[in-house]
């Protein structure tokens, strides 16, 4: 019997800003797939797809890394990771990005549909419920394969805060970031244990009202920081988490991005919420029992992440 030929995952990952050159360097340092980057300006992404290409060897990765302008090199993808678009300044909200950043999408999905219509998306660009729902609409692409990435990066910040505030190491930390990518995300404290035991046992309210103040705001407190850039490391990483968990390296829930059509009472929104991924893309999407206040929270989100939407008109 012939040895069968196993045949390699391929995940395009649109634009070689930050975000997606890292996106690209951590799928091929863990050998997950082949790796195409596109970008529009010409040399960028074959210049860096090179360079990670050559580091290859160093991580003992099989994976191919390819650089490209041109969709036709990206076809027939499994996953398409979207990081296109403009980045954050000092000052600025996700919001602020809407318009631009919905054009910029717009044309990305519509590439993204004629070559690769059977992928999984996962969109990272700002204001990020907002341009996951537009890829849907633009791309036709069932809802269940159309996948927001804010969830993951949240839920990582609170954990990150919780084990720098604690001295607690993260893997010891379980928490839950739902709601919008922005400014009303819905930090969960009651979802939220160090070592199984509530963090509100652990805590003072004091301090775990910092620790929420601070999640909600990570994203542009590295943005003051940064001056001229916005966070990557953390997002790039959230990706690869996501794309762990549909490759069926994970088995965890993660709260991501994904349309709701009756769940936890919201209809017709892209929400973070926690799911089960697999390689059909949502397998299902998960129903905590919320308290009223949660609840209230959680809808609050929904409607503002509404009133984005209707700016764009979709």
């Amino acid at each position: 019997m012939k040895n069968e030929v196993k045949v390699r995952k391929k995940i395009t990952v649109v634009g070689a800003g930050n975000v997606g050159t890292t996106t690209a360097q951590l799928i091929a340092e863990r050998d997950l797939a082949d790796v195409s980057l596109i970008d529009i300006v010409e040399g960028i992404p074959q210049g860096k797809a090179l360079d990670i290409q050559e580091a290859c060897p160093l991580w003992n990765s099989s994976a191919r890394v390819t650089g490209t302008n041109s969709y036709a090199d990206t076809a027939g993808s499994d996953i398409v990771v979207i990081t296109a678009g403009l980045a954050r300044k000092p000052g600025m909200s996700r919001d602020d990005l809407l318009l631009a950043n919905a054009k910029i999408v717009n044309g990305v999905a519509e590439n993204i549909a004629k070559t690769s219509p059977e992928a999984i998306i996962i969109v990272v660009t700002n204001p990020m419920d907002v341009m996951a729902q537009l890829t849907q609409k633009v791309t036709g692409i069932p809802h269940k394969r159309i996948i927001g990435m804010g969830g993951v990066l949240d839920s990582a910040r609170m954990r990150a805060f919780i084990s720098l505030d604690v001295g607690v190491a993260p893997g010891d930390i379980k928490t839950m970031v739902l709601g919008g990518h922005g400014d009303q995300m819905v930090p969960m404290p009651r979802f939220t244990t160090i070592k199984g035991n509530s963090i509100s046992s652990i805590l003072t309210e004091s301090r775990l009202k910092g620790i929420i103040e601070r999640t909600k705001n990570g994203g542009a407190e590295i943005v003051g920081l940064l001056k001229t850039g916005s966070a990557y490391y953390a997002p790039a990483a959230s990706v690869v988490e996501m794309i762990e968990a549909i490759f069926g390296n994970k088995e965890d829930p993660l709260p991501c991005s994904v349309y709701l059509d009756g769940e936890y009472g919201i209809k017709g929104v892209y929400l973070g919420v926690p799911v089960k991924l697999s390689s059909e893309g949502i397998e299902k999407i998960i129903e905590l029992e919320l308290a009223e206040d949660e609840k209230e929270a959680l809808f609050a989100s929904a409607e503002a992440v509404r009133g984005l939407i209707k700016k764009i008109g979709i």
